[in-house]
């Protein structure tokens, strides 16, 4: 059988001791708060050594502060001189060797005041410290019944221990090192960006989305001054800002209440600290939006040191701010020392962005002093032949618009119309009763053998019941009158004198209305009874399209109501134009000075794009209309105020009969003498800018 030996006292002791120098050596390497490590490095230190307790000071800007205490109370430190003199000696011993001060009981000497333990404990004391900085110190405080040879092995234990401890203040260090590092990187970035620019706006947008990524924080927003007010200019991750929204404009009365005080302003839940104005506007917003943190920098443009110097002798009120940057934390309310120094650095490099973008842009003439500073480069070195050849060029095609005849020609659009055309109306208000003639027919006119082909055959009640009722009154007088001839003509009946005077005035009556009657129904039926028939009044073919579906049997038309036309296609043909009245000023300029020649006129049809005709004008109407009907499409779909122009075609023969069409479109342009080639190209431009421009303001 085996047995299984039990370690001893010293053993187990030793291996506590192990166990707690290896729970400290990962909290060393842990990366945690020092207020944590603190804590977690006493106790077990206070624990290893059953000391009665401890403490742990960290070196902050010469003085020594108290990080974490354990039973620091034992020490009994109420007496101002006892505590004064703890405190030197914790100050002197902070360069002494790591490897720790042992300090008995009422310990000092005459010679070295500062050195010395007024307490009744034993104090074991080790700094701690890097290549780099003096962190602070620890002091354990130990009963003073403790043997000697065991005083130096605590010794011992705590140097080891504060050497585990700097291990933890270099890692620190090296993140340090390591996040500066990359802030510096990100703050150089920052500062590039922001610079790149002198156009405030995009200035502005690359601050606010730029300042977010840098503080960290949930939303920046960049306002600048209007006046009184400062309205929100840029928000970050937006690509434009709603001026609108409740939330933009009660944002926009915060940074205009913040400005006016022209102090920042950090808000992480409470506002009994702030101005009334201010607190109650930010409230407003809050209840809005729900941010948790914002903090608000008045934006100021800072100088360069000599020229505050210069402008420090003249300045009698303080640097008034030009805009404020906000940054929100929505969801955390948290402030921390890095956000607080981030929000510093973004607001300080935004004012010197913003306010240089700011500055330049104020420069009066902006653009006219860039270009003559860019201008400089063309007359330097090598460009001076080129700038030379190019100005050569540039005078050059001056002094060919400005010099150079060309013919300048008046543009509209027009129609090619027969000179021999009619308009068929309806003569009265009827019924179609036939039509006789369709579309591209040829019709006579009247000649002495005939009244001209019929066209179309009308139909109507009234004038058929008035023929039946004078047809009716001359056959009643006609009766009547046949009646009393017989009765004068009767043989056997013998009529006194006065019955037969009786009997003869009233046959005379008769007589008179018969003959009055009859001349009522010839002229009825010689000018009324003819209107029921359309007949041609010209020989010609019929042009209007679709007839039939136009005309048919018992549609009532009205009088004076169009039928068709009739054109002589075989006759003389003419271009019908419609010059847009604001043109008719250069046609009757050149009238007026070649009164002796007509105006010529060159055309095309649009049927034969390519094929040139000519003609001159024939007529000029001396009225201007807005015609719906009648011109080109131009005219029709702008319905322009124009001048009806008729123009005589010079070889009308020569246009092939396929593109002789009534109505067919055309584009003519009516010579209007030489002018300079630049006023021919650019006339309606300069006739606009003397028409509403000069005329207007001058």
């Amino acid at each position: 059988m085996s047995s299984t030996q039990k370690p001893t006292a010293s053993e187990r002791s030793e291996l506590q001791v192990r166990s707690l120098l290896g729970e400290i050596a990962q909290h060393a390497q842990r990366d945690i708060p020092p207020d944590e490590f603190h804590a977690e490095f006493l106790r077990r230190v206070v624990s290893a050594l059953g000391a009665v307790g401890g403490g742990l000071w960290t070196l902050e800007r010469g003085s020594l502060t108290l990080a974490y205490q354990i039973n620091f109370k034992e020490l009994r430190l109420e007496d101002d001189d006892v505590e004064k003199q703890h405190a030197r000696t914790l100050i002197r011993l902070l360069p002494s060797p790591d490897t720790g001060t042992l300090l008995p009981p009422h310990s000092g000497s005459e010679g070295n005041n500062d050195i010395s333990n007024p307490t009744e404990h034993l104090l074991i004391c080790c700094p701690i410290r890097t290549e780099l900085e003096m962190v602070g110190i620890v002091e354990i405080i130990h009963r003073a019944d403790t043997p000697v040879a065991v005083q130096q092995g605590f010794v011992q234990f705590v140097a080891q221990t504060c050497q585990l401890a700097t291990d933890y203040y270099k890692n620190r260090q090296l993140r340090h090192f390591g996040e500066r590092q990359n802030l510096w990187v990100v703050l150089e970035d920052f500062t590039r960006t922001i610079h790149q620019s002198l156009d405030p706006k995009l200035t502005a947008y690359t601050v606010a989305n730029e300042g977010r990524r840098l503080i960290g924080c949930d939303r920046v927003s960049i306002a600048l001054r209007q006046g009184k007010n400062c309205p929100i200019a840029a928000v970050s991750g937006q690509d434009t800002v709603n001026k609108r929204s409740t939330t933009v404009r009660l944002l926009g009365k915060l940074a205009t209440a913040v400005l006016k005080a022209g102090e920042p302003l950090w808000y992480t839940g409470d506002t009994s600290d702030f101005p009334p104005q201010i607190e109650r506007t930010i409230e407003k917003y809050v209840d809005e939006s729900h941010s948790k943190m914002i903090a608000i920098y008045p934006l100021f443009h800072r100088k360069k040191e000599h020229e505050k110097e210069q402008l420090e002798k003249h300045r009698k009120k303080r640097l008034r701010p030009f805009g404020v940057m906000i940054a929100e934390q929505i969801g955390d309310s948290q402030l921390t020392e890095q956000t607080r120094k981030r929000t510093d650095i973004v607001a300080e490099h935004a004012g010197s962005a913003l306010g240089n973008a700011l500055e330049h842009k104020s420069i009066f003439l902006l653009p006219v002093w860039t270009t003559i500073g860019k201008s400089k480069q063309l007359v330097m070195g090598e460009t001076l032949p080129k700038t030379l050849a190019v100005v050569a060029c540039i005078l050059t095609v001056l002094g060919i618009l400005f010099f150079l005849p060309w013919d300048f020609p008046m543009n509209c659009d027009g129609k090619l119309e027969p000179i021999n055309r009619q308009r068929i109306y309806s003569p009265i208000d009827a019924d179609v009763k036939r039509l006789y003639v369709d579309h591209n027919q040829r019709v006579q006119g009247p000649s002495e053998e005939m009244s001209g082909s019929l066209l179309v055959e009308l139909r109507s009640q009234d004038l058929e019941s008035r023929k039946i009722e004078l047809e009716g009154q001359v056959k009643e007088i006609t009766e009547r009158l046949t009646s009393l001839g017989l009765q004068l003509e009767d043989p056997e009946r013998q009529l006194r004198d006065h019955e037969r005077a009786e009997y003869v005035g009233r046959w005379e009556v008769a007589k008179i209305q018969l003959n009055t009657a009859q001349q009522k129904l010839d002229i009825f039926m010689r000018d009324e009874m003819p209107n029921l028939y359309i007949t041609s009044p010209m020989d010609g073919v019929v042009v209007s399209w679709r007839l039939k579906d136009r005309i048919v049997e018992k549609r009532p038309i009205t009088r004076m109501q169009y039928v068709m036309e009739i054109a002589d296609l075989d006759g003389d043909w003419q271009l019908e134009l419609l010059m847009p009245e604001k043109r008719m000023g250069y046609i009757t300029e050149q009238q007026l000075r070649n009164t002796d020649q007509p105006l010529k006129v060159e055309f095309r049809l649009a049927s034969t794009p390519t094929v040139t005709y000519y003609g001159t004008v024939s007529e000029i109407h001396c009225r201007a209309e807005v015609r719906s009907e009648g011109g080109g499409a131009g005219a029709m779909a702008t319905a322009m105020n124009t001048v009806w122009i008729k123009v005589a075609i010079d070889d009308w023969e020569s246009i092939p009969l396929k593109d002789r069409l009534p109505g067919g479109e055309c584009i003519a342009k009516i010579n209007c003498g030489k002018r300079p080639v630049g006023y021919v190209l650019f006339y309606e431009v300069i006739v606009y800018v003397q028409k509403n421009i000069l005329f207007r303001w001058f």
